[in-house]
């Protein structure tokens, strides 16, 4: 390899996570972007789509006779909800998806068992401090009013949901997608958290894995040094009402140079016995 093959790997090799790609979707997370419209058919319409149906119906009394979930019910009320960003996964083995808010909103782990409403427990959290005694902390996600309605004020009502929404970008591109907190929680502080899923060539199998690593890069623009601690807290949950199905466990998995692996077996997802 000469040498301009080789700085051309090592360009490859070293990886900015703190800087969003060139040509990117954004949205600020104060964007409330398009509102989904309902469409109208007219009655020929209506007409053309009647063997669809009860083709549908048909299908659906089959699995249900044979004691199996429905794939699609095409009675049931979907959320109306624009704020969707890069999900988790996603080349068929299910996903979790991401709001361009960013909370974490959209299981799709096993067929017919959705969680559309954010789960509001799975969230990064950043605290700051400073040594002339400052000190900054916020959820680093910014649900709706809607979203927070009805919240246990003792519990998860109580986090710091005070982020700046007008400080923050979302920036996508498949499989890639960069969050930009700049001067969130602390006015000199810049977060950029880098969330990826593994696209790997003729690896369908890991491919299909709804998971992804987060990066965090923290910048402080500040005269004084800055103490950044993140938290990542995650409900036991695999979609639907699996979190509340108890039996779970959690357990450690790996320790090694400092970092610690955290498992998380799920009742659920144990019992319905998928295997990637």
């Amino acid at each position: 390899m000469g040498s301009a093959g080789l700085e051309q790997t090592k360009a490859r090799l070293h990886i900015n996570c703190a800087q969003p790609a060139t040509r990117t979707w954004q949205r600020k997370f104060d964007d409330e972007g398009k509102k989904i419209e309902q469409f109208s058919m007219t009655m020929n319409d209506m007409i053309s789509i009647i063997p669809l149906i009860l083709k549908g119906l048909m299908v659906n009394a089959d699995q249900m006779g044979k004691g199996r979930d429905i794939q699609y019910d095409p009675f049931r009320k979907w959320m109306d909800n624009c704020y969707r960003g890069l999900p988790i996964g996603g080349l068929g083995a299910g996903s979790i998806g991401r709001s361009y808010r960013g909370y974490f909103q959209h299981f799709q782990i096993f067929p017919a068992l959705y969680e559309e409403k954010p789960i509001l427990a799975n969230q990064f959290s950043a605290f700051v401090s400073r040594p002339n005694g400052k000190s900054y902390s916020t959820v680093l996600s910014a649900p709706t009013a809607d979203a927070l309605k009805g919240v246990d004020k003792a519990t998860i009502g109580s986090w710091d949901w005070k982020l700046k929404e007008k400080n923050c970008t979302y920036h996508a591109l498949f499989p890639r997608s960069w969050t930009v907190y700049d001067g969130e929680p602390d006015p000199e502080i810049k977060i950029t958290c880098r969330q990826i899923s593994p696209i790997i060539p003729h690896n369908y199998k890991e491919s299909s894995f709804p998971v992804a690593v987060f990066t965090f890069t923290v910048q402080n623009s500040g005269r004084t040094p800055a103490d950044v601690t993140l938290l990542f807290t995650w409900a036991n949950s695999v979609g639907g009402r699996s979190e509340l199905t108890g039996n779970h466990t959690n357990s450690k998995m790996i320790e090694r140079d400092g970092v610690l692996g955290w498992l998380a077996p799920n009742d659920v997802g144990l019992r319905m016995g998928t295997r990637w």
